[in-house]
C-alpha cells in the first residue's frame, strides 16, 4: 500500500485555515506555502492523487519540515501534519529511492558494531581532523566532510560509551520503581555525562535502573528521511529489548528518544505495521522522561550545587513540550539552593535542529537558531538548560557562532550536582 493512504482520511481533516502560518519556525524563515503545514499537506494530496510528479523539487518542500508538531498542537481539527509529512517522505522514497546519505545512515543505524566501532575510530582521529575551540567543548573541522561544514560546532566523541561505564542492573530499594533506561545514541556515545547524571538521580530515589544492553537507536533519523522500514527494523529491536525485563517505567533522558517511544511507535509503526500496533502502545504507556519521573518520585534539589547563585533558564525541547512536560523541570530549577531561574521569551520555540533537517538545510536551520540565541542572551542566564542532547548541540552551535558565553547543559546534570 502507499504509504500516504494511511493517512488519507487525516488529510482530508485539513480546512486549509491558515492557522499553521502562525506558528511554523520554518514558514517564519522562508515564507513560501510549501514550507508550512497546509502546503505539505496540499503536496502530500497530490502526490497521492498523482497530480504531480515526485521529483527533485517536491522532495525538497516536503524535506522543509522539523517535525517539531507546533502546527499540531495549534491546528483547531487536530490534523497530524507530522505524521502526514513521514508518510510523504515514505512514499517518496519509494518512488525515487533513499538519498546516498540516508542510504549510509541505514547501514550504520542498523549494525550496532559498526557505530560502536565508528565511534571509538572518531574519538581517536577526531583531534586529527578537527580542532579545538577555545573555552568552549567543541571543535571545528580542519577539513571539509560530505553534509558538515567548517564553522559548525560538533561535540566530542566519547572515549568510553555511556552503556560500557554500568551494569545492565543497577539494584535499588524493593519497594521503589523498578525502571528501564533507554540512553540513546548521543548519551551513550556524544554526552555519557547526561546518563551518568540520570542513573545517578534515579538510584539516589531508591530506583532499580536497568539498562537493556540489547537496545538500538530509537530510529527517528531513518523515519525523518522516509526510510520506515529501518525505522520498524529497529523499533522491532527495542520492542523485543525492553519486553524482556519487567519494569514499571521506561525513562529517557532525551526527549527525541522519547518522543520516539511514546509518539511515533504507536502512530507510524503503530499504523503501518499493525501486527506491532500493541506492543509499540504498551512502551508508549510505560514511556516517561527522566525529569517528570523525579518529580513524581518527590526528588527535591539538594543543596550541593557548585553553582551556588547561578543564574538558569530552559529552553523546551519539541518532544517535550508536545508531552506537556513542561512544568516539571521549572519546579525542580526553581527549588534549587541558591539558584536563580529566569523564565526567557519564546522558551518553547523550536531551536531549529530537526534532525537530519540540520544537514539538509543548515543554513534555515540557524537563522532558526539565531531567534534562540537572542532570548537566551537578553535573559542574561548564565547557563541555559535543556532535556535534550540534539537540543543542547544546535544550542551550542548557536550561541558560540555567535560568541555568547552561556553554557549549555542537561536539566540532569545540574540536578546531580545538587545532590552529590
Amino acid at each position: 500500500m502507499v504509504p500516504l493512504k494511511r493517512v488519507e482520511k487525516e488529510m482530508k481533516e485539513c480546512v486549509k485555515c491558515g492557522v499553521c502560518r502562525a506558528h511554523c519556525p520554518v514558514f517564519t524563515e522562508l515564507g513560501r506555502e510549501p514550507a508550512v503545514a497546509r502546503g505539505k499537506v496540499a503536496l502530500a494530496r497530490a502526490i497521492l492523487s498523482g497530480r504531480i510528479k515526485p521529483d527533485a523539487r517536491t522532495y525538497a518542500d516536503m524535506s522543509k519540515c522539523l517535525l517539531c508538531g507546533n502546527c499540531v498542537q495549534k491546528c483547531p481539527n487536530d490534523v497530524p501534519t507530522d505524521e502526514i509529512v513521514v508518510a510523504a517522505r515514505e512514499t517518496l522514497a519509494q518512488l525515487r529511492g533513499l538519498t546516498s546519505f540516508h542510504k549510509a545512515l541505514r547501514q550504520i543505524l542498523k549494525n550496532r558494531i559498526i557505530m560502536r566501532i565508528g565511534a571509538f575510530i572518531a574519538a581517536i582521529v577526531s583531534p586529527l581532523v578537527m580542532r579545538k575551540v577555545p573555552g568552549s567543548s567543541g571543535l571545528r573541522l580542519r577539513f571539509p566532510l560530505p553534509f558538515i561544514s567548517g564553522g559548525r560546532f560538533i561535540p566530542k566523541i566519547a572515549s568510553k560509551p555511556f552503556m560500557s561505564r554500568h551494569p545492565v542492573i543497577i539494584p535499588g530499594e524493593a519497594e521503589k520503581p523498578r525502571i528501564l533506561f533507554f540512553a540513546g545514541c548521543m548519551i551513550n556515545f556524544i554526552y555519557p555525562e547526561v546518563g551518568d547524571a540520570a542513573v545517578a538521580l534515579l538510584g539516589g530515589v531508591g530506583c532499580t535502573v536497568i539498562i537493556p544492553e540489547e537496545q538500538q537507536c530509537c530510529g527517528l533519523p531513518a523515519m525523518s528521511g522516509g526510510d520506515v522500514a529501518t525505522f520498524r527494523e529497529l523499533a522491532e529491536k527495542n520492542l523485543a529489548a525492553l519486553e524482556k525485563y519487567q519494569a514499571d517505567y521506561i525513562v529517557t533522558a532525551c526527549a527525541s528518544c522519547g518522543g520516539a517511544l511514546h509518539g511515533y511507535y504507536p502512530a507510524v509503526i503503530g499504523k503501518a505495521y499493525p501486527e506491532l500496533a500493541g506492543r509499540c502502545r504498551a512502551v508508549a504507556a510505560k514511556a516517561v522522561d527522566a525529569v517528570s519521573l523525579l518529580k513524581i518520585l518527590g526528588f527535591k534539589p539538594g543543596k550541593g550545587v557548585a553553582d551556588a547563585g547561578i543564574r538558569m533558564t530552559y529552553h523546551d525541547p519539541c518532544h517535550l513540550r508536545r508531552r506537556n512536560s513542561t512544568k516539571e523541570p521549572r519546579e525542580l530549577l526553581r527549588g534549587v539552593p541558591g539558584g536563580v531561574f529566569v523564565e526567557m521569551e519564546g522558551a518553547d520555540a523550536c531551536c531549529g535542529l530537526g534532525g537530519t533537517f540540520n544537514l539538509y538545510h543548515y543554513g534555515t536551520s540557524m537563522a532558526i537558531n539565531a531567534r534562540k540565541s537572542a532570548a537566551i542572551l537578553k535573559s542574561g542566564a548564565e547557563i541555559v538548560l535543556t532535556g535534550c542532547p540534539g537540543c543542547m548541540l544546535q544550542l551550542n552551535d548557536g550561541l558560540q557562532q555567535k560568541g555568547i558565553k552561556t553554557r549549555v547543559a542537561h536539566i540532569l546534570e545540574l540536578l546531580a550536582r545538587t545532590v552529590r
